[in-house]
């Protein structure tokens, strides 16, 4: 009797299938595996990676209602293109005032300057006078003089000698009052250069006051300082504002991009500025984007925290740390563009030696 097959076609059929997909299984993961032993040994690679840019806040210098907003989100806006306008009447007129306080402050000193002229005039009078009182009293003293001769030999009478005194007396008084009248016009003609030196300071002052009310005119117009991306808008139209106050962020156009790659610290001991890196996003996957290292972080990322450990507490765990590198990207700006701050990357770092 012949001897049946153990096992039947379908059995054969699956035996085989099962063994070329073991196979090809097999051949992958070896592929796989020496690609990633290769990619191991040649590269330093990271996942732990972000796109970077200049994010500043765009903020109000002046308060006041806003009456104008030229922007929507996410708008790309050229540098010195208006973003917001703000009621600048309040401005206006204290700016109005302090023209006038300003006029009224130089015609002041003008006026000091005039009553100054005339003070000097009445010195001048009066140093005149001096030299008359003086010469009226040498005259007086001349007559005393020989009135008192004339006395000593009984060629005068006594009454004649006290008129000539008292004359003489009277010229000096006159001398005396010529002296301080003179002394006082000086006086008042330093009283009032004081007072007219007092004027223009208030003047510098009330000028440089007024500069800072145009400079604050100014203020009611905001500009983009550079090309640049509004961000999210969070302000309205008649909206009351304080300066000072955050009105948007704005992402500069205008400087290059870069990745900071956090690499363990058993990675970077071969790294050098000037390297090229090879950077692939989430995003983007397949797309290879080109980068060069710029510079390598002094510390740790642990050292910049605001709570670094501190190992000598006690309980100590050793843990691999982190080193950012900064990536500066390179090429097309167009493919550039395409990434976005904040995205996650992919960097790859060859491992020859510097």
């Amino acid at each position: 009797m012949r001897k049946r097959n153990k096992y039947t076609v379908t059995d054969q059929i699956i035996t085989k299938i099962t063994a070329w997909i073991a196979g090809i299984t097999a051949v992958v993961l070896t592929v796989w595996g020496i690609m990633s032993l290769w990619g191991l040994y040649k590269y330093e690679q990271t996942n732990d990676a972000q796109v970077q840019e200049y994010i500043n806040p765009l903020i109000s210098r002046a308060g006041g209602f806003i009456t104008e907003i030229r922007y929507d989100e996410n708008q790309e806006v050229k540098k010195g293109d208006t973003l917001l306008v703000i009621d600048e009447r309040e401005y206006k007129i204290q700016e109005k005032q302090t023209e006038a306080a300003l006029q009224t402050a130089k015609a002041q000193i003008q006026v000091l300057q005039s009553n100054v002229l005339t003070l000097e005039k009445t010195a001048e009078v009066s140093k005149a006078q001096i030299a008359a009182s003086k010469a009226k009293l040498w005259k007086q003293k001349l007559d005393y003089d020989r009135y008192q001769k004339l006395f000593e030999v009984e060629s005068a009478t006594a009454q004649q000698l006290e008129n000539i005194k008292a004359s003489m007396d009277m010229a000096d008084a006159e001398f005396q009052a010529a002296q301080q009248n003179y002394q006082a016009a000086l006086s008042k003609v330093n009283d009032f250069k004081s007072q007219q030196t007092v004027a223009i300071a208030e003047v510098e002052r009330l000028d440089a006051l007024l500069d800072r009310h145009q400079l604050d005119l100014t203020y009611t117009i905001i500009t983009a300082p550079y090309n640049c991306r509004v961000g999210r808008r969070t302000v309205e139209k008649g909206q009351m504002i304080d300066a000072g106050q955050v009105l948007a962020y704005i992402v500069n156009k205008e400087t290059d991009k870069w990745i900071i790659a956090n690499y363990k610290e058993t990675q970077v001991r071969n790294m050098h500025v000037g390297e090229f890196a090879e950077v692939e996003a989430d995003a983007f996957p397949g797309k290879k984007f080109k980068g060069e290292i710029i510079s390598l972080s002094p510390a740790t990322g642990s050292s910049f925290s605001l709570l670094p450990p501190d190992n000598s507490t006690g309980n100590y765990v050793k843990i691999v740390q982190r080193v950012p590198v900064r990536i500066r990207l390179v090429g097309k700006p167009e493919e550039i563009d395409l990434l976005k701050a904040g995205m996650n990357v992919n960097v790859t770092i060859s491992k020859k030696s510097s």
